[in-house]
């Protein structure tokens, strides 16, 4: 394939969650010879060709020719890259951004006119196939586009429709969330190794905890509230581990973290 030629998806950015929805995209089961990633970095360039075998070219020709235009560049970063580019992404593309907190306004004012443009917030897990992705449509994106792309994310998690407008609130329940189970595998963790296991145990039991936890979870009929009851046994040792929580306001302060969070991407993205 030369670098001018057509081809269907156009990734900018080569870094982690570039790469990521690069496997994820080749997973839909689009073909190598059918991607071209953008990176500016030479080494990371040659890595991304020799794992993948797709083309890496620069900005202008990736998105020459493209069908699909996965935007996976740093927030500051957009509006520059837009001016660079913008007028080279054909009117009859799909613009799909992984900017976070950078508005759909933006793209559908930099581009062509009718330029179908969704706005993804995705998360870490998606490095292991179980991420989740909040999915917007912009303007210009009908049912088609919006199954399309969730069709081609699929394999990476699961994906959920959303207003832009819960962009924000999404944005910290689930693209902050992975953070927040790992500050609460770090606390058990800790704890775990302050009554007397060696901390390679610790981890142990608490990863293997929370994964088979995760996985109840997602599998159950039963909610998290039902789950929890049925797990805490009345005057029980997890009814002690609660009622500390609870003594503590664990449970508000994580609410209150997640709301702030919401308002903190909110001013980030100007809204």
């Amino acid at each position: 394939m030369t670098e001018s030629s057509a081809h269907r998806l156009a990734i900018l950015g080569g870094g982690v969650m570039g790469e990521t929805l690069l496997a994820t995209a080749l997973a839909a089961g689009i073909a190598p010879s059918d991607v071209v990633v953008a990176e500016k970095n030479p080494e990371r360039a040659e890595q991304l060709r020799t794992t993948h075998g797709v083309d890496v070219v620069d900005l202008a020709s990736s998105v020459t020719g493209a069908s699909i235009v996965f935007v996976v560049v740093k927030p500051q970063d957009v509006e520059g890259v837009l001016a660079q580019i913008g007028h080279l992404i054909a009117a009859d593309a799909t613009v799909v951004s992984f900017a976070a907190g950078v508005r759909l306004a933006t793209f559908e004012a930099a581009l062509a006119p009718g330029t179908a443009v969704l706005r993804v917030m995705p998360n870490t897990p998606a490095l292991v196939g179980e991420g989740m992705f909040g999915l917007s449509p912009g303007t210009r994106a009908d049912a088609e586009r919006v199954q399309a792309i969730t069709d081609l994310l699929a394999p990476g998690g699961k994906v959920v429709v959303v207003d832009e407008s819960q962009q924000d609130i999404l944005t910290a329940v689930s693209g902050s969330g992975p953070a927040y189970v790992f500050y609460l595998a770090e606390a058990m963790t800790a704890g775990g190794v302050a009554g007397g296991l060696d901390a390679e145990t610790a981890r142990l039991l608490t990863t293997q905890t929370i994964v088979g936890a995760a996985k109840l979870l997602a599998e159950s009929d039963a909610d998290a509230t039902e789950l929890r009851r049925r797990v805490t046994s009345p005057n029980g040792t997890t009814a002690e581990a609660v009622a500390t929580f609870d003594e503590r306001s664990v449970r508000d302060a994580i609410s209150a973290g997640v709301l702030a969070a919401a308002r903190r991407s909110a001013e980030l993205s100007g809204g």
